[in-house]
């Protein structure tokens, strides 16, 4: 794992360097093996996919403006993705934190935790009652999770969502390790008590 972290790393690092030098093919070689990740903290923040469309646009426009003061003290990785959690930080104090959630239909997206998109689709042997009832909870899941505050929610995204480390977690929130561990406690704990809540609804 380790040597496979490190040779995404040096890629990373090439291309960066050759981005610093005005050359646009590497970025769009950054831009395609991270938008797919980017999308899905965005999307996981905001609750709403055009919106996340929209900021991870923003992300890379950021990113490139940007690029030639990226000082390498970390991984370009860490770097771009502080920017996407920035972004849609910000998005949500202009929205109120009141979140609107696209209605979902068994055809929607569903993001996995690498951001890969798969759409599901129903198949004769699959039973409508079990597909209705796996979409409420999960409506129901992502409903208390936006219903945290937006330093919860980032925190929930990505660690328990994302899988991110508490050492890139707190060089993307510029904030000490303790800090993103009592985060979570805090934003686990306000999630497991509105889940008690909901689910208790089924």
């Amino acid at each position: 794992m380790k040597e496979k972290e490190k040779t995404l790393s040096d890629e990373d690092t090439e291309h960066v360097t050759l981005c610093k030098r005005g050359n646009i093919d590497a970025f769009e070689m950054l831009v395609k093996k991270h938008q797919k990740r980017i999308l899905n903290i965005a999307y996981r923040m905001l609750g709403n996919y055009e919106e996340a469309c929209e900021i991870t646009q923003d992300a890379f426009v950021s990113a490139y403006k940007g690029i030639r003061n990226f000082q390498e003290k970390s991984m370009f990785s860490t770097w771009l993705y502080s920017i996407v959690v920035n972004l849609s930080r910000n998005r949500l104090k202009q929205l109120k934190i009141k979140r609107y959630r696209e209605e979902f239909s068994l055809d929607d997206p569903v993001f996995t935790d690498d951001g890969q998109i798969k759409v599901e689709h129903t198949s004769e042997e699959s039973s409508i009652l079990e597909k209705l009832e796996k979409k409420e909870i999960q409506q129901k899941v992502q409903g208390c999770i936006d219903s945290l505050d937006y330093e919860h929610k980032e925190i929930i995204v990505l660690r328990d969502i994302q899988g991110f480390s508490y050492d890139e977690m707190s060089d993307m929130l510029k904030v000490s390790e303790g800090t993103v561990k009592s985060r979570l406690f805090r934003a686990r704990d306000a999630l497991k008590n509105c889940l008690k809540k909901v689910m208790g609804n089924l």
